[in-house]
């Protein structure tokens, strides 16, 4: 089994920034994708960026210059890094581990964006 943590959500300012993390423990395989997703009140769940054990990353089009996605594999940490948060950012964000077939998930942590 796999569990996932996420910190760093909050309330922010239009134009603010955070960083949100995610810790993973558990039987974790050298080779995997972790990403963040998030979802918004009455909408689906959307990817917002992915990483693989090798370091390449996708981002959704909505956040492209905008957030950053890292990961640290020694500490199977992943952040996502959240510049010029806008209000239609608010959502809560979801940590996910992808390997070997299976995707896991964090319990979720709120990002609002508000004046």
């Amino acid at each position: 089994q796999v569990q996932l943590v996420e910190s760093g959500g909050g309330l922010v300012q239009p134009g603010g920034s955070l960083r949100l993390s995610c810790a993973a423990s558990g039987s974790i395989f050298g080779i995997n994708i972790r990403g963040w997703y998030r979802q918004a009140p009455g909408k689906q769940r959307e990817l917002v960026a992915t990483i693989t054990s090798g370091g390449s990353t996708n981002y959704a089009d909505s956040v492209k210059g905008r957030f950053t996605i890292s990961r640290d594999n020694a500490k199977n940490t992943v952040h996502l890094q959240m510049n010029s948060l806008k209000p239609e950012d608010t959502a809560v964000y979801y940590c996910n581990l992808y390997q070997i077939g299976n995707a896991y998930w964090g319990q979720g942590t709120q990002v609002t964006v508000s004046s």
